[in-house]
């Protein structure tokens, strides 16, 4: 995790530099992920098995981008959120009742 860290550093450096805190506010960062998401899946709007990597990487990057950033304004640690939103999910999503299924954890 430290790597997530040190990117993290080096986002708010970036931006630092640039002065574009003052514009990175938790409602604009949340509002860029979303936007930043629509386009991630309008590179498999059509077809989703012959798609530009290259499309995808960037789009991708951007949401991770904007999301680090957003935990970074927020004062989160994404190891811990990540960690316990997994911990949620086991007790939503047990094994024995999900293993292979899509269902919605109220449909199980």
């Amino acid at each position: 995790m430290d790597s997530i860290k040190t990117l993290q550093e080096e986002l708010e450096a970036f931006n630092q530099e640039r002065d574009w805190d003052q514009f990175h506010t938790p409602a604009n960062l949340a509002k860029s992920i979303s936007i930043e998401a629509g386009e991630l899946l309008e590179c498999f709007q059509w077809d989703e098995t012959h798609y530009d990597i290259e499309d995808v990487k960037e789009e991708l990057a951007d949401v991770l981008a904007y999301s680090l950033q957003l935990a970074t304004k927020l004062h989160l640690d994404i190891k811990t959120i990540v960690e316990d939103k997994m911990e949620k999910n086991a007790k939503k999503y047990p094994v024995e009742k999900s293993k292979g299924r899509a269902d919605k954890y109220d449909k199980l």
